[in-house]
């Protein structure tokens, strides 16, 4: 099983309650092909860089799953024939980038202004 992170686009026409049923509906298909669900997160209607067809503005949803790589490309396969999707992104997370990561929230932060301390400062 690998992980990744999807990131998808819903037409703005769209209400949050049907937003919610639709990253639900992605969920679901996750589920279905064996994988599962790390994290969800809506996160609303913003404007695109650039037009899509006629689309200005989208509704963005990020999940983060595990699954295998059929089950990944399936996942792909099926928003792309979706017609309330206007874009999707699918990537796969590279584990020593998650480690940082993990490690990096629980880590003390320091002040910008704090110099570096040297390792071979004489």
């Amino acid at each position: 099983m690998n992980e990744y992170e999807i990131t998808y686009i819903l037409r703005p026409s769209l209400e949050d309650a049907e937003v919610e049923e639709r990253s639900n509906a992605v969920a679901e298909i996750i589920r279905g092909q064996g994988g599962s669900v790390v994290a969800v997160e809506r996160l609303g209607k913003k404007r695109l860089a650039y037009e899509i067809g006629d689309v200005r503005e989208g509704s963005y949803v990020a999940m983060q799953f595990t699954a295998s790589a059929a089950a990944a490309k399936e996942l792909e396969r099926q928003l792309r024939l979706h017609e309330d999707v206007v874009r999707e992104l699918l990537v796969r997370l590279d584990k020593r980038a998650l480690a940082q990561m993990a490690a990096a929230k629980t880590a003390p932060a320091r002040p910008i202004d704090e110099p570096e301390e040297s390792a071979d400062a004489s």
